[in-house]
């Protein structure tokens, strides 16, 4: 008997099927909810992304002014934030 055939045996002899949770079904009445707070945070996370971009485009401001360039790698981090932020949607639905 092959591992397979085994495997094959113990699930025809389960008494439930294991459900796919591959695609979840949202309770009724909640779906709704759940997309206008998922909303609210995309929108908050944008907004806290160009705050970023301008908080750290000033500071870079006064830092070149005074004479040093020390935050380009915080605006790196910035724009990093701003990628995976975009692109979460579309790296969630690669994931699942």
């Amino acid at each position: 008997m092959t591992l397979i055939d085994y495997l094959n045996q113990l699930q025809a002899a389960a008494p439930t099927p294991v459900p796919n949770p591959g695609s979840g079904e949202a309770p009724p009445g909640v779906g709704v909810k759940i997309l206008t707070v998922l909303r609210w945070v995309a929108y908050l996370a944008t907004t806290a992304c160009v705050g970023g971009v301008l908080y750290t485009a000033a500071k870079m401001a006064i830092s070149h002014r005074r004479g040093d360039d020390t935050n380009v790698s915080q605006l790196g981090w910035v724009f990093a934030a701003c990628v995976l932020i975009g692109s979460a949607s579309s790296l969630v639905s690669a994931l699942i």
